[in-house]
């Protein structure tokens, strides 16, 4: 079931997004050390509490059984645009559909929203998770190097 996160369960979500977002760093080398901003490094409790109380951000949760398997966020932009963050699946639960039903779910609150398209920044090697996306319509629209990280910053929208 997807539903909206709850305020308390803030801190389970965090475990999740760096459990989720370290086998990305493990896969491609990042470190706190060389990648300090990394979502697996760079999350915490009180910024995940910070982006909820933005009342243009949408924070949703795939549970099942009282365990939360999936997280994702969507930051309505001033236009017609949003963004998603932070879609993530459990290590343990991949490959059985949800990440899908959490970027439809997305879909769906863009739309209601009143957003015609939706953003999203990737690790750009990553080419397996670039390939995900435009599975569900996303094309690539852009890259950008930052100092700050060992990789490539990619750039994907879907129009709804």
């Amino acid at each position: 079931m997807i539903r909206p996160m709850r305020p308390e369960e803030a801190l389970a979500c965090v475990r999740l997004i760096r459990e989720s977002f370290n086998t990305v760093a493990q896969e491609f080398g990042f470190t706190p050390e060389n990648a300090p901003r990394f979502t697996a490094f760079a999350i915490t409790a009180e910024r995940l509490e910070a982006q909820r109380q933005d009342p243009r951000r949408v924070m949703f949760v795939c549970e099942r059984q009282g365990e939360i398997l999936g997280y994702a966020s969507l930051l309505a932009g001033d236009g017609e645009g949003c963004e998603l963050n932070n879609l993530c699946v459990s290590p343990a639960h991949r490959h059985k559909g949800i990440g899908g039903r959490l970027l439809e779910h997305a879909f769906s609150q863009a739309q209601r929203l009143g957003g015609s398209r939706i953003e999203i920044g990737i690790v750009e090697e990553n080419q397996r998770l670039r390939r995900w996306y435009e599975g569900y319509g996303f094309t690539h629209i852009g890259t950008k190097k930052f100092d700050f990280f060992p990789f490539t910053c990619g750039y994907m929208e879907k129009r709804l």
